[in-house]
């Protein structure tokens, strides 16, 4: 039989004893070595193997153990080990016949993995001896990153750049991860986690789409978004359909947000006379409001229409102040 030495690589993600049965053969059938104490050595030794801690370099005492026994696993660590993997994988090419090198997963990060890298690194920066601007923090004083952060990621959506979407979207992730961490730290009674954060979000989808995880039956596209908003509607026991709009957002978008929630709820109400409003400004507000009643009939978005050519606009500012400046003379 051909000796081999077999690189066990796992998730740092995972719980250590969540091996593949393919990787608790190897480990029980074989001497185990590592490069260190870890979650991994005290797993395998508490389901019946031995493991022995190399202490320096660690490809002669895998050589040493595959020729005694003929085949030796190494648990990897979190990097992988590729510098012995490098080195192993030069000396076997040298010497033939010592033993044939394997790679083995036993377990492997699923999708989202990275996401529990965010959390512990935003709880290191948070937490006692990490970031002091991030301790300082509170929900108020980082409100208007979120906007920021959320209005940047908007402009990478409209010029579909989606490399810079990607990292947009991951400086919105980080505001969301901040906010949960430093809501660990309210008083008792009062705290939350991220852990609550995405599993309301889980409980949600799920009740909100029942024609995907309760066989509920819906056709078109309009019957699932009338289905949403009868279930938003029996969840949140609103007096007003405007309850829950963001009244604080840009007043265009606000503008049609509320005429859209009107319509959807077959509610009609008369938009304000601009001749019979009582100063320049009302009549500015109630003509504007008219405007997106008009964009709103047409199917277009009236917050997007007028970003659109104000930033044509710039465009045309900056093209002139790139221009020689005109002889006085």
């Amino acid at each position: 039989m051909t000796a081999r030495i077999v690189l066990l690589v796992t998730s740092p993600r995972l719980p250590a004893g969540l091996l593949t049965s393919a990787a608790w053969d190897v480990v029980r059938q074989h001497p185990v070595l590592a490069g260190a104490e870890s979650e991994l050595t005290t797993a395998v030794r508490q389901a019946g193997a031995e493991v022995t801690v190399v202490d320096g370099p660690a490809t002669q005492p895998l050589l040493d153990t595959v020729a005694a026994h003929g085949a030796a696993v190494w648990l990897a660590g979190p990097a992988g080990d590729e510098s012995l993997a490098r080195e192993l994988g030069l000396r076997l090419a040298r010497e033939p016949g010592l033993a044939e090198m394997e790679l083995m997963y036993g377990s492997w990060d699923p999708p989202g993995a990275r996401l529990l890298d965010a959390v512990a690194v935003l709880d290191r920066l948070a937490s006692p001896g990490g970031d002091p601007w991030k301790r300082a923090q509170t929900h108020q004083s980082l409100a208007g990153y979120l906007l920021e952060e959320s209005y940047e990621a908007y402009d990478a959506m409209i010029a579909d750049d989606t490399d810079s979407l990607r990292e947009e979207l991951g400086d919105v992730l980080l505001q969301v991860v901040l906010h949960a961490r430093l809501a660990e730290d309210l008083p008792e009674g009062e705290r939350w986690t991220i852990d609550d954060v995405a599993g309301g979000l889980v409980d949600k989808m799920i009740r909100r789409n029942p024609h995907v995880f309760a066989g509920a039956q819906a056709g078109t596209l309009d019957e699932i978004t009338a289905n949403w908003e009868r279930i938003k509607r029996a969840e949140k026991a609103r007096d007003s359909v405007l309850d829950g709009v963001a009244f604080s957002q840009p007043a265009l978008a606000l503008a049609a947000q509320i005429l859209d929630r009107a319509a959807r709820n077959g509610l009609t109400t008369p938009l304000p006379n601009p001749d019979a409003e009582p100063d320049d400004e009302a009549k500015l507000g109630a003509t504007l409001l008219t405007m997106v009643a008009k964009a709103r009939e047409a199917n277009l978005n009236p917050e997007s229409a007028l970003r659109k050519i104000t930033l044509t606009q710039a465009e045309k500012i900056r093209e002139t102040e790139s221009q020689p400046a005109a002889d006085p003379r």
